[in-house]
């Protein structure tokens, strides 16, 4: 192991270790737990860090909190070590500064600061893209009001590519049999989570038929009346 290995990766073995993985561990600064268990599992998630330490290689820009994630996980891949700590401190201050809501020394919660971070590396992200092209029309001359229309759907970006899916809401009418459905699109999956269990028996879970009866019976638009109904989500 040589000798910048650990006590710990010592009495563990190096064979335990994958070839260029790195286990470390994120100082708590101040109930940070519920940030740093996010960025823990989003290191470990290999297509969203191969991306984002691509996107580091890149030119230096503005400091914001994909920068500052960049650094962290660049910092990460790159320890001697196999095992250690790491303080987030950059990243815990660019986030506080960003948003009034994680700007304490409260604990809050891990979903909720999940979805605010891919969104708003999203965000980060569709804003280069566009000022990019914008910068692109502007070197050649072609810049006009039609080529540059703001409300245009942005074109996805890698998180989307990683984490989007579509969620069918489906409902069957125990009356005519007519299925009525509506998509959307979604970055994350609330499901129900028993113990000893695995992420296929969740997803079972939370696909399940529920029926719909008594003061719950679903509207149908072909009986135009309250009927029984089976729905259920499919991802």
């Amino acid at each position: 192991m040589g000798a910048n290995a650990s006590a710990l990766e010592k009495e563990i073995g190096s064979e335990q270790f994958p070839v260029n993985e790195h286990y470390f561990g994120l100082v708590n600064f101040g109930n940070t737990c519920y940030c740093n268990s996010v960025l823990q599992a989003l290191y470990f998630c290999r297509p969203f860090r191969e991306k984002i330490l691509a996107y580091r290689s890149q030119p230096r820009r503005k400091e914001n909190l994909l920068t500052c994630l960049a650094d962290l996980f660049h910092s990460i891949a790159n320890q001697k070590r196999k095992v250690g700590v790491i303080p987030p401190k950059k990243f815990i201050t660019r986030l506080r500064k960003e948003n009034e809501l994680f700007d304490n020394y409260m604990q809050q919660d891990a979903h909720e600061f999940l979805n605010y971070l891919l969104n708003t590396i999203a965000d980060l992200l569709q804003e280069e893209r566009k000022q990019e092209k914008t910068n692109g029309r502007l070197a050649n001359g072609t810049l006009d009001s039609q080529n540059n229309n703001s409300n245009a759907t942005p074109a996805p970006t890698w998180v989307h590519e990683i984490f989007q899916g579509t969620l069918t809401n489906e409902t069957r009418c125990l009356t005519c049999e007519t299925i009525s459905s509506k998509d959307e699109d979604f970055l994350d999956l609330s499901v129900d989570v028993e113990q000893n269990t695995s992420i296929t028996h969740c997803l079972r879970g939370f696909s399940n038929t529920e029926t719909l009866c008594s003061e719950y019976k679903y509207y149908c638009e072909e009986c135009r009346s309250k009927q029984e109904a089976h729905k259920r989500m499919r991802v």
